[in-house]
């Protein structure tokens, strides 16, 4: 009997390819991450609702219970047009961090020399130690892999570099642009004025106000680097990934932006395709600090 099963198992392994091997990882990889995204984010009660349906299926269908069968039948064959209707915001941003994660945004964007990102990045610090002193509030959005067209349409275009006397003019409570957002592409300003999207957790604390909302929520829905600075405290904040960090001095606000600026951008140029599946698939790793 051992030798049977022994004798079967060893002609099973003799047909197996290579690329069986690969199909099996890939596809094990796929469920592992969606299963991970399912448990981080509301998604999962989807999941746990989708489960119940085809349970409730299986049920009716033992006990023969055809007019409920049917019903259920006709829910989950629309049950696909009703998903991509109800998440095309979240399919979107899937389809766009595929894209960039693969490089293919890359191959249209300009890339930023590091002096321009160093020199973007001095005179930031500067023009935020000023503010944060004089109380007055500030939003700004560092581009990185995720184009951010759709927000630049929302304000004022420009094309000028990064310098702290003209920051300090944009954010100044009197003039027209002040609300907004800048964005920084490439070490250059692009727009001002711009609308950010609202981030939606309920996580957030009471004390931070609409800026803050709406640096977190654009970078939740996007790779980019949020600073803020809080009109009502001073304090100055930087939200990555959906993370907040509060209460930065301006030494770390300087050396946070290096770190997720310059050597991220030194670390996507030398990365090759396995790594760009791997950002695909598992994602970025989560940024540390207090989530607000």
């Amino acid at each position: 009997m051992v030798q049977r099963l022994l004798e079967s198992g060893s002609s099973l392994l003799s047909t197996i390819r290579i690329n069986d091997i690969f199909d099996i990882l890939l596809i094990s990889i796929i469920l592992y991450r969606l299963l991970w995204v399912a448990r981080k984010t509301s998604a999962g009660r989807l999941v746990r609702g989708v489960v119940i349906l085809l349970v409730a299926m299986f049920v009716c269908y033992f006990f023969r219970l055809y007019a409920t069968n049917y019903l259920l039948n006709r829910v989950l064959e629309w049950g696909g047009v009703i998903l991509v209707v109800l998440f095309q915001p979240e399919l979107r941003r899937a389809l766009e961090r595929m894209g960039s994660s693969l490089g293919i945004s890359g191959i249209f964007q300009q890339s930023s020399q590091p002096h321009d990102l160093d020199q973007a990045i001095s005179e930031t610090v500067e023009a935020y130690a000023s503010m944060s002193r004089d109380k007055v509030g500030a939003l700004m959005v560092f581009e990185r892999q995720h184009l951010l067209d759709d927000v630049i349409k929302t304000g004022t275009a420009l094309d000028c570099s990064v310098s702290s006397e003209l920051l300090k003019n944009i954010f100044w409570n009197k003039a027209p642009l002040h609300d907004g957002a800048v964005i920084v592409r490439n070490g250059r300003i692009v727009a001002a004025g711009c609308m950010l999207p609202m981030s939606n957790s309920v996580s957030i604390s009471r004390d931070l106000g609409m800026r803050h909302r709406a640096g977190i929520g654009m970078s939740e829905h996007s790779d980019a680097v949020v600073v803020i600075v809080s009109e009502e405290t001073g304090s100055i904040s930087a939200a990555v990934g959906g993370m907040l960090k509060r209460h930065l001095a301006p030494e770390t606000l300087d050396r946070l932006l290096r770190n997720e600026l310059i050597a991220d951008q030194a670390q996507s140029e030398k990365r090759g395709f396995a790594q760009a599946l791997s950002d695909l698939l598992f994602g970025r790793a989560g940024k540390e600090g207090d989530e607000e």
